[in-house]
This record gives structure tokens, sequence and C-alpha cells, in this order.
């Protein structure tokens, strides 16, 4: 199974999306989270078409934490505690710095285009527009590029992508958003998907109300330049 499931109880399934693996997909006979999933839980408990229900996404390129619900109840809950920001997530991104900017909040206003399957940064007085607000700290950088540590007030679509970009610091192996010498440099690496990963998810049990907390360390080629190091310490 290309899922890996970090944790499972009566009513949950946490588990770590690799980058590339759809969460869910449209085309037919191609593998995603939720037929791997539903697989796994009929193959478990005998049931021809067990209930799971989908809580939150990740873009196909994007790895990191999802959770599920196993019924109805804990779907209801968890989308609910979603829908209030009682979820707590927290990424790690790679980006070509340009400029290099330490830390900082982003507010800008997103426009999703169901065209070209993009966000645009746009002004607040276009119909449709909502509010997008993002804060991010450097971790790390070395080799031109930084880590940062990012956490999201609105989940809006593509919002970390388009956001970062917008702000001149786009993700490597991002070909929708990064700009030309970025995803020059990204083939130079070998780095084939977006470098942005939800690493620490935090939440509370549907049925318990016990607050439950996981992360994950990045897999993703750009994080490679990271892991084991840590790289040039911009406050030291």
């Amino acid at each position: 199974m290309i899922t890996e499931i970090v944790y499972e109880d009566a009513d949950i399934l946490v588990c770590h999306k690799p980058a590339g693996f759809p969460t869910q997909t449209a085309k037919l006979g191609k593998e995603d989270m939720i037929s791997e999933l539903k697989k796994y839980l009929s193959e478990k408990n005998g049931k021809k078409d067990p209930y799971l229900g989908v809580i939150h996404r990740l873009d196909q390129p994007v790895e990191g934490l999802l959770v599920f619900a196993k019924n109805k109840k804990a779907a209801a809950k968890l989308t609910d505690d979603l829908k209030k920001g009682d979820f707590n997530k927290k990424y790690y991104a790679v980006a070509f710095n340009q400029p290099i900017v330490e830390e900082g909040v982003l507010r800008d206003f997103i426009l999703r285009d169901a065209g070209t399957k993009t966000a645009k940064i746009v002004t607040a007085d276009i119909p449709g527009a909502q509010v997008a607000i993002l804060h991010y700290q450097m971790a790390a950088m070395m080799q031109g590029c930084a880590l940062y540590a990012i956490k999201i007030e609105t989940g809006r679509f593509h919002q970390i992508r388009a956001q970062m970009a917008h702000a001149g610091m786009p993700l490597l192996g991002d070909l929708k958003y990064a700009d030309a010498a970025t995803k020059i440099y990204s083939a130079h690496l070998g780095i084939h998907n977006v470098a942005l990963c939800a690493c620490e998810i935090t939440f509370c049990h549907p049925s318990t109300g016990e607050k439950m907390s996981f992360s994950i360390k990045p897999q993703g080629e750009a994080f490679l330049l990271f892991l084991g190091n840590k790289g040039e310490n911009r406050n030291e």
C-alpha cells in the first residue's frame, strides 16, 4: 500500500499521503488514497463498501498528514471542527528565495480560476475574491533555498503555493506558480514534486474529545537538502 497509516482506531484514520499520489481522482481505474484505504478497510472488516469520510485534502504533488473518518458521526464532528478552525496544521516548504525574507505574514485576496485550475492573487474588489492569511518563518537556508515553517489562518485553494510565489518565495518543484528560474533550478536539483509538506496536525478526537497531535518528517526531494543538516541559521 502506498498510503502510510500513522494512526487508526474505531472512528478515525490518520495517514501520510506521499507526494504525487492523489487524495481522490475522477479518472477511472487510477489508484488514489480513498480507493486504497477503502480496499484496506474492506479486507480488514469484511465489508464490501466500507464508509470512509473525507475531511480535507492535499494537492496531488503535495505530501502530508490527512485525517479520515470511519463513520458518519465522526465525519460530521470533524468536518464541523475543521470549519470552526479547530484543526491546527503546520507545513514545511522549501522556497527558492528571491529575496531573502526571514518571517512575516502574507495577507492577500485569492480568486480560484476554474478554467486553469489555479489560484490568482487579486484585489479585494474583484467579485469572488477571498481573503487569505499565511504566517511564515525561515527555519534554515542552504544552496540558495530556504526551509520555511508555515501556518495558515484560511484554507483557500492552492493558498500556500500562490501566496509564497506572489511574495517572491516560489516553492521548488511547483510547475503552476514558480517562475522560470525556480523551475530550472528545481530540474537541476532533481525535484519533481512541490516542496510542501503538511507535517503536523492537531485536532480533538470526534468521540472522546481528547486532543490528538501527529507529526511526520518530510520525505520529498527538496527536503533532503535539510534533513540531517541545519543549514545556515539566519538568526546566528
